[in-house]
């Protein structure tokens, strides 16, 4: 598969906050066939790539003592020409800056903020590493979503800030979702998450990584220590299920079964 193709604001990279990156890097390794290079400890933290038949999909990250109390995550990464203008656009639209733009020596510039629905989000600007090089296949990101608990206000946020072209795939009361395009070019989506987040827990990104067989996956992820949260279960767009990793990474996996071309096109 080629390359994928980057558009401003589309998801263009994902990487995981860890408390013990060797027992990611085993859990990973062994579940999506993942390898693994450590970046230096002096240019760039010690930040971990990890690489599906020899291209790019994510990155790990040990997570620092101060931030104990912070669970495990997986973040999303939307693609800005411009860092800190995207950073002070946050700001302007009823989001905040988690962290202000900083140069990743010879890759680019980063960010963190949330966006207005108080969900967390990256901003990428890119140098040399433009994203991961690998997408809708076996072992790499295949989708990204947003649940969030004001979603008006979390799509004109999307649409302002970072210049969504959106599709609204669905309006109605049991279920509200929109897209960043439309059918099979659509990138990203926004759910509707008022109805079903416990009120402690925040809207978030989730992360969807494609798999051959989602019940074999469950079966064998649960074997090294990975919990089964929802799932699984046969959607339009395959069968998914959503998990923790050994140390409480929430993430998704999703199997194609046949009937997402159908799903995308309607």
């Amino acid at each position: 598969m080629p390359t994928p193709e980057y558009s401003n604001g589309a998801p263009c990279w994902i990487d995981l906050m860890t408390s013990d990156t060797e027992k990611a890097k085993s859990f990973y390794g062994t579940v999506f066939g993942w390898t693994f290079q450590t970046g230096d400890e002096e240019k760039y933290g010690g930040y971990i790539t990890a690489w599906k038949n020899g291209k790019s999909v994510a990155g790990i990250m040990q997570k620092q003592a101060d931030m104990a109390a912070m669970p495990d995550v997986w973040s999303t990464y939307l693609r800005s020409e411009d860092a800190a203008a995207t950073a002070q656009a946050a700001t302007e639209h009823g989001g905040q800056v988690y962290m202000g733009p900083m140069v990743v020596p010879e890759q680019g510039s980063m960010a963190m903020i949330a966006d207005a629905s108080g969900a967390a989000v990256g901003v990428w600007q890119p140098a040399e590493m433009k994203g991961f090089e690998l997408a809708a296949e076996e072992g790499a990101p295949a989708w990204h979503e947003l649940h969030t608990k004001d979603y008006a206000a979390a799509v004109k946020f999307y649409q302002d800030v970072f210049g969504w072209d959106t599709d609204v795939m669905s309006d109605t009361p049991e279920f509200r979702y929109t897209t960043l395009g439309a059918g099979r070019a659509a990138k990203a989506g926004i759910m509707d998450a008022s109805g079903y987040l416990p009120a402690e827990v925040p809207s978030h990104w989730q992360v969807y990584f494609a798999v051959k067989d989602t019940d074999a996956t469950i079966s064998q992820a649960v074997s090294l220590g990975a919990q089964v949260i929802d799932g699984p279960d046969d959607t339009p767009f395959g069968r998914i299920a959503t998990l923790t990793d050994p140390t409480g990474a929430t993430f998704k996996i999703v199997a194609d079964t046949g009937q997402g071309q159908a799903a995308a096109d309607a």
